[in-house]
Parts: structure tokens; C-alpha cells; sequence
């Protein structure tokens, strides 16, 4: 279709999977300050006043640090409330030791095939358009800037605001291109003080300044709060799980996903490292020219450093055929594990900043964070096709 609606949503930092996502995202920080060749997988359950950690790591940090991360993590989000309080939850810590039988096979040396491979099987998808700046898909890149707005504000004094909100943005497209928005919808943690009016006021001045001029919806097309009130939130209003929310990590839908979860795993898991490179190789292609949307699969097994596959998918917007693309980027990047380590400089404390607000569509930082939303692939893929 040419015309149609399209809808993404989007979850605030405080919001109980988020939590989940950047405590589990701290504990691979940790690791990987002490040790970048760490392994971690970590999950993070939370409810009400209790959070628990489960997982396998190899490396040198003791179970009192993990809380002691966890315990951050909930502070800097802002969770001093009866039911959520980073001083008075307890934390329980069930991390183990790494599997020997995984281990080997990620080990360079060691497994049936000596050198270093994935950390597991599976497939991940990349992608990128032209709808955005960022060259993200506007719906999910809208939802996330409301959220933004919205912490910063609270953040910055606005003490009426709590931590956990959602973000929904549907979006009329006209020959594939998004031209209004149909509806909003944003539910805001507030205090008990606050009026429903005030905290409609404030969210719609955010959603205002987010949206292109004139693509404001009318009042019955805005929904703030619509199940009336939103005083209990967090944990303590929901449990969070770590992974839970994939798609909300990506492309709000608009792209397809392997499937796995990015938080909580070192580099050496394929589900996030070659998802960055897929997306990071998939921009770049966007970026050069080639295409006004690329999508991009990889496939691994377990143990294996080459990936098994490369797909691309231009959705008939290319200017140069789907199958040489896909020649081109398997050579300009070395798609071994190790190899996207490397080129992306990934065995860095760089994930935490990744869990909240999407892990594409950001601005590469000088501390390694979001390397692979770089467009300095341009040229060399340019000089593949000449």
C-alpha cells in the first residue's frame, strides 16, 4: 500500500520492563568496565518493592555489586514512592556462573570450531528509511521524543510528572510518506495532587513541540490519561521483565525482528551485536543514496563465527539491485562476531544509556555509546559498487 495509517509506541525510563532493561543493561556495564572480554546474561524481574536478578556471567564482580548497581539504576530513574523506592526494595541476586558448554563455543580455541563464534543461533534484522533525520521510521521516533520531553521535564522540576508514561503516535502516510497524525496517545504518572487537566496541559505542550508544525491532532484525537487517573505506576502498579519490549528497542513495528532481546547481554550474544551492525550496515546503505528503506537480516548458529546469511530488502525504493547490495556489505564489514565487536568497538561500558528511548536512532557519543549509528561506511560502499 501507498496510503495507509501506521502506529508505534513507545515506554519512559520508568516505565517496569524499562527498569528491568537498564538494571540488567548496569550489571553488563559492570562487567565489561572490570573485563571488556566479560560474558553476561542477565535478566531483571521487578514488582512491587522487589527486584530479582537471574542470569550467567564469567567475570570478576560479586553479587553485593549487582544490587548495589541495581539499587542505581532505580534512584537515578527517580523511584522514591511507597511501593517502588530504591533505598527499601529488596534485591535478590540468583546470577551463576556461565554454562562451560555455551562458553566453548563463543572461546576462540575451543568447541568443535576453533574460532571464536556466536553466542547463539538465531536471526536479526536492521533497518532504516528516510522518513526522519535520524533515518528512522517517524512513528517510533516521535514516541520516543515525547517520553524524552516528558523526563526532562520531570527531571528538571516539573514534580507533578512520576516516572513511567507511554506514547502511542499514528501517522498518516501518502505515498509512503508520513504527511499528518491521525491520534496521540500518552498516559503520564502524575502525583495525587495534580488535576488531570494540568497534566493534560503539560503533555499537550510536549506532544506540540515534538510534531511537525500543523500535525497536531484535535482534542478528540488526543488522548492523555484516558483511563482517567495514573498514580500508581512503575512496579508497583505493574511487574517489568527484562526483554519485554523489543519492539519499542527498535522500529516500532515498521521493520520485521528476530525475535531476541538486546538488554542484558555482552557482545559476544549475536541478538544485539549483529543487530547493531544490521543496522548500522542498513543506514549506511540509506545514507549513501542507494535506497529510500533497507532492510537487512543476518543468521548465525551457535559456535560460528560467519554468518550463515545476508538478506536485504530496498522494498522496490533501490537503486541498485537488492542482491549486490547484500554482496557489497558482507565485504565492507567483517560480520564475524569478533569482527563486529571490533569495527563497532562494542566490548565498552556503553549499554545502560541504549535501554530506555530506543537503540536506534540516537546520537553516536564520545564514549563509544551508539557507534553503530554512524554513516562512515558511505564511501567505502560506494567503491564496491563502482
Amino acid at each position: 500500500m501507498s496510503s495507509y495509517v501506521f502506529t508505534s509506541e513507545s515506554v519512559s525510563e520508568g516505565h517496569p520492563d524499562k527498569v528491568c532493561d537498564q538494571i540488567s543493561d548496569a550489571v553488563v556495564d559492570l562487567f565489561l568496565s572490570r573485563n571488556p572480554e566479560a560474558r553476561v546474561g542477565v535478566e531483571t524481574l521487578t514488582t512491587t518493592n522487589r527486584v530479582v536478578l537471574a542470569g550467567e556471567v564469567r567475570g570478576d564482580v560479586s553479587s553485593d555489586e549487582m544490587v548495589a548497581a541495581a539499587r542505581d539504576v532505580i534512584r537515578r530513574i527517580g523511584y522514591e514512592q511507597d511501593g517502588f523506592h530504591w533505598q527499601n526494595a529488596t534485591i535478590d541476586c540468583y546470577v551463576h556462573g556461565q554454562s562451560a558448554d555455551i562458553a566453548q563455543g563463543v572461546d576462540e580455541g575451543e568447541g568443535l570450531f576453533t574460532e571464536e563464534g556466536a553466542g547463539d543461533q538465531g536471526i536479526m534484522f536492521g533497518y532504516a528509511c528516510t522518513e526522519t533525520p535520524m533515518l528512522m521510521p517517524a512513528p517510533i521516533q516521535y514516541a520516543h521524543e515525547i517520553l524524552q520531553k516528558l523526563s526532562a521535564l520531570r527531571k528538571g522540576g516539573e514534580d507533578r510528572l512520576g516516572p513511567d508514561a507511554k506514547s502511542q503516535v499514528t501517522l498518516v502516510y501518502e505515498n509512503g510518506v508520513p504527511v499528518a497524525t491521525t491520534n496521540v496517545v500518552v498516559s503520564a504518572q502524575h502525583s495525587a495532587d495534580a488535576t488531570q487537566d494540568q497534566v493534560r496541559d503539560i503533555v499537550r505542550s510536549v506532544v506540540s513541540d515534538v510534531l511537525p508544525d500543523g500535525w497536531m491532532p484535535g482534542d478528540d484525537s488526543f488522548y492523555c490519561n484516558p483511563t482517567g487517573q495514573f498514580i500508581i505506576g512503575g512496579p508497583d502498579g505493574d511487574a517489568g521483565l527484562t526483554g519485554r519490549k523489543i519492539i519499542v528497542d527498535t522500529y516500532g513495528g515498521a521493520a520485521p525482528h528476530g525475535g531476541g532481546a538486546f538488554s542484558g547481554k555482552d557482545p559476544t550474544k549475536v541478538d544485539r551485536s549483529a543487530a547493531y551492525a544490521a543496522r548500522y550496515l542498513s543506514k549506511n546503505v540509506v545514507a549513501a543514496g542507494l535506497a529510500e528503506r533497507c532492510t537487512i537480516q543476518l543468521s548465525y548458529a551457535i559456535g560460528v563465527a560467519k554468518p550463515l546469511s545476508i538478506f536485504v530488502n530496498t522494498d522496490g525504493t533501490g537503486h541498485v539491485d537488492d542482491a549486490r547490495i547484500a554482496e557489497v556489505v558482507g565485504r565492507v564489514m567483517d560480520l564475524r562476531p569478533k569482527g563486529i565487536r571490533t569495527h563497532l568497538g562494542l566490548n565498552r561500558p556503553i549499554y545502560e544509556r541504549t535501554a530506555a528511548y530506543g537503540h536506534f536512532g540516537r546520537t553516536p557519543d564520545g564514549e563509544g555509546g551508539f557507534s553503530w549509528e554512524q554513516t562512515d561506511l558511505i564511501d567505502a560502499i560506494k567503491a564496491e559498487l563502482t
